[in-house]
């Protein structure tokens, strides 16, 4: 048994975030994949994006022609290198924004329902994640337009990626821990 399964097994709480973490780095890229099978079965053809299908965004870019990942990017190299990426930093930002966020989120949800496993619900990870970060927090940061401004189908499309994240993370989860 690794050290991670041996630690959460035995109920550590850094134990399920690390698992949580790593399992959310699975969750983040299927819900890359999703959300580009939905954007390709839907217009036929991808967004550009800086970090192609690696940042989720692809209803972001549909509809508002700008990318959440690709924002925040740039506000932490403004603020911390005081200048803007170029597009080849850029497509690497982006990717690591997405899949931070994601591990964290993950890291927070496996200590979780490490101490609450009768919590444990990948659906419910990915609808609470989609309604907190897209559909509140990302507009009132400014990283995208207002949620009333989005077509139904942006909504669809994000909600279906987040479940998908969820029920992945989970699903990882708990094999790596055998829970």
């Amino acid at each position: 048994m690794d050290r991670v399964t041996k630690e959460t097994a035995d109920g550590s709480l850094l134990g399920g975030a690390l698992a949580g973490a790593a399992a959310a780095a699975a969750g983040t890229l299927a819900m890359n994949y999703a959300q580009r099978l939905w954007t390709l079965a839907s217009d036929g053809r991808a967004p550009i994006s800086a970090a192609d299908e690696h940042d989720a965004r692809d209803w972001q870019e549909r509809s508002e022609h700008q990318n959440a990942n690709e924002l925040a990017a740039q506000a932490v190299a403004t603020a911390t290198i005081q200048r803007r990426l170029t597009q080849r930093e850029l497509s690497i930002g982006a990717r690591v924004v997405h899949f931070a966020f994601g591990a964290a989120v993950g890291a927070l949800y496996g200590a979780y329902v490490q101490r609450h496993p009768k919590h444990r619900t990948g659906v419910a990870l990915g609808a609470a994640l989609w309604l907190t970060a897209d559909e509140i927090a990302m507009p009132v940061v400014g990283l995208s337009r207002s949620t009333r401004q989005r077509p139904l189908e942006m909504h669809l499309q994000s909600l279906a990626a987040h479940l998908v994240y969820g029920v992945t993370t989970e699903q990882v989860r708990r094999v790596m821990t055998s829970r």
